[in-house]
């Protein structure tokens, strides 16, 4: 038996993946499976954006690009940044990675070492205390509360903030609750981290384009301040559908920015070429799909927190972002993890427990809204009888 020496038994996972696979098995059983596991869109990517990838594999784009992305692509990375935040970024700080996971795993390998902290969203993506984890580092969780509008407290955070503390990881609009932080409560944290030039931030931005009811996404790009130790994690998996083409992009300072073209080297060489063309086009091209998808979002968000709070014994508060209900199920009686299995197995309906996303996550779990509203009637048709 094999045994590894570093670290690798600390490693944690996605759990969403797995419940997926078990709905994959159950489904060949012959079984009929609504999955509201999953965080991918169900719109397939816009006709255009993969028009563009399969005129860059017949012009001959077959071979290695720059390890950072083609350049024509961190330039439009900057556009975008400067038409959404008002900010403008040199091409040279953007690194195009293959998905947005890889983003957290560089700044958390670059931050996390024992006998330091580093703090991250509780509930938030499993994947940030997994990666904490791995290199040995101290997980804080900044916690996330339903009474706070599933918004981090400024003050409460900063109250957690020490000279251990090498990297805060921020995540609004957030997975898996759909909270989004208010820029006042922004502020605060960025204010008490004068305290603390040293600590270095990681703002998760993925949703950053999946806002309801006219509320704003607070780019930490807008802070000048805190620019020299901020890396921004973004990409194209769920604003333009393209979960499947591991297409991000994050932005670096440039004390950092070498570090990570280098990881790169060492790990990736470069991300696929023909999807780096793809993602000019969905940048630079029509966004009527995307349009389209949001307001279908919404009108599902809508029907889900309606019909949820319509159940009894469960209360739904209204997402603001993302595409994600985080219903509370405490007064049901039941354990989040046991209640998601028993839905998934007995009532077809595929969930994710809250405490797969952190200690706070008990009593509640999560619903994707990436179904069709046909779909979402019938799983919650489901839920609520397997409850009563």
């Amino acid at each position: 038996m094999f045994k590894t020496i570093s670290g690798f038994d600390k490693i944690g996972e996605e759990n969403a993946f797995t419940v997926l696979a078990r709905a994959a098995e159950l489904t060949a059983e012959g079984r009929n499976i609504i999955n509201l596991g999953i965080g991918q869109p169900d719109f397939p990517t816009p006709p255009h954006i993969v028009e563009a990838a399969i005129k860059a594999l017949k012009d001959g784009h077959h071979g290695y690009t720059p390890a950072t992305g083609i350049l024509p692509l961190r330039e439009a990375v900057a556009r975008r940044t400067l038409q959404t935040t008002g900010v403008e970024i040199s091409p040279e700080r953007v690194v195009i990675v293959p998905g947005g996971k890889v983003t957290m795993f560089a700044a958390i390998l670059m931050f996390g070492a024992p006998g330091v902290e580093i703090m991250y969203p509780d509930p938030g993506f499993p994947i940030y205390r997994s990666m904490i984890e791995f290199t040995g580092a101290t997980p804080v969780p900044i916690p996330v509360r339903e009474e706070n509008g599933f918004a981090f407290s400024g003050e409460e955070t900063l109250a957690l903030v020490n000279q251990k503390t090498s990297l805060i990881i921020l995540n609004s609009p957030a997975n898996p609750t759909g909270g989004i932080t208010p820029r006042a409560e922004i502020e605060k944290l960025i204010k008490g981290l004068e305290k603390f030039p040293d600590t270095a931030i990681l703002s998760d931005e993925i949703y950053d384009s999946m806002t309801y009811d006219g509320e704003e996404h607070t780019s930490l790009l807008t802070f000048p301040e805190i620019r020299d130790r901020l890396i921004v994690l973004n990409g194209w998996s769920k604003t333009w559908a393209m979960t499947g083409w591991r297409l991000g992009w994050s932005v670096w300072p440039d004390g950092l920015f070498e570090n990570m073209r280098k990881l790169a080297v060492n790990a990736w060489s470069c991300v696929n070429a023909p999807a780096q063309f793809a993602g000019i086009a969905a940048i630079d091209g029509p966004q009527d799909d995307v349009a389209n998808m949001m307001a279908a979002f919404d009108r599902r968000r809508q029907l889900v927190v309606r019909r949820l709070n319509a159940i009894e014994n469960i209360t739904c508060a209204t997402p603001k972002g993302a595409f994600y209900a985080f219903p509370n199920i405490t007064k049901t009686g039941w354990q989040a993890k046991k209640l998601a299995t028993a839905l998934l197995e007995e009532a077809g309906v595929a969930t994710i427990g809250g405490p797969d996303f952190g200690i706070l996550g008990e009593g509640y779990i999560r619903l994707s809204y990436a179904n069709s509203e046909e779909n979402i009637n019938i799983a919650i048709d489901r839920i609520e009888e397997f409850l009563r």
